[in-house]
């Protein structure tokens, strides 16, 4: 599978790191990914803390009005499938990615939403809003506190995505699995590339091409092969071809 050359997409691990408001991090990416977008449509599903999507709509607009972007909550038009075919740009803030595939599924957005990335629409997500953009979300951190009527997600990259992902710490006496091994379970019986994204990490697809960003490197999972490290702005178009 290759992704469409049309697709316009940065992909996040999350919208906060430490120490710094949210989204703030990217002040620099957003508005150049956006370029030319006056209003974004936000997909608030996922619901981080179990907060309302008119709460969460309300966070990611007083960060998108501070630079200079209008955002509106895909549920405040009066037709959500139409909201995003006509969308000039969408962002998916992040949460449980059960929760939000299946509200997607439920809402029948599912399709419009493929059909639209897949266009050229410049889509952003983060963490939650990233994991959909994969093959499955069978490597998300998240607890299956619903349960969608598929695990199979957008299917816009040819690989799935584990945002947050976590390096062991040396001096943990924590005996449980490591994200490492969770991966690797996953790849016992999915023959699907992982990207763990560290935080602070992101891509940018473009025209067909794809580039890792951020300040720290990102780690790739394949089936049979051991993991292995990509830093920032290395070569990652294997990715996606």
């Amino acid at each position: 599978m290759k992704i469409s050359n049309n697709c316009k997409l940065l992909i996040v691990s999350t919208s906060t790191v430490f120490g710094k408001p949210y989204l703030s991090y990217l002040n620099d990416e957003i508005p150049h990914f956006f370029d030319g977008v006056e209003q974004i449509v936000f997909i608030p599903f996922a619901r981080p803390d179990g907060i309302t999507w008119d709460t969460y709509t309300k966070i990611a607009r007083n960060y998108f009005t501070s630079i200079g972007i209008k955002l509106k909550g895909v549920h405040e038009f009066p037709n959500m499938k139409d909201a995003l075919r006509n969308a000039q740009g969408i962002f998916t803030g992040g949460g449980n990615s059960f929760l939000l595939l299946n509200t997607l599924y439920e809402l029948g957005l599912i399709d419009p939403l493929k059909e639209v990335i897949n266009d050229g629409t410049p889509y952003m997500g983060t963490s939650a809003g990233s994991n959909i953009l994969g093959q499955t979300i069978g490597t998300t951190n998240d607890m299956p506190i619903v349960y969608p009527p598929s695990f199979d997600a957008l299917k816009i990259v040819p690989f799935n995505i584990n945002p947050h992902y976590l390096d062991p710490h040396p001096d943990s006496t924590h005996m449980g699995e490591t994200r490492e091994t969770r991966i690797k379970e996953f790849l016992v019986f999915n023959n699907i590339p992982v990207a763990g994204i560290r935080e602070g990490g992101y891509f940018r697809v473009e025209k067909g091409n794809i580039q890792y960003l951020g300040d720290r490197p990102l780690r790739i999972f394949k089936q049979g092969e051991i993991p292995f490290e990509c830093l920032p702005n290395e070569d990652v178009s294997f990715l996606i071809k």
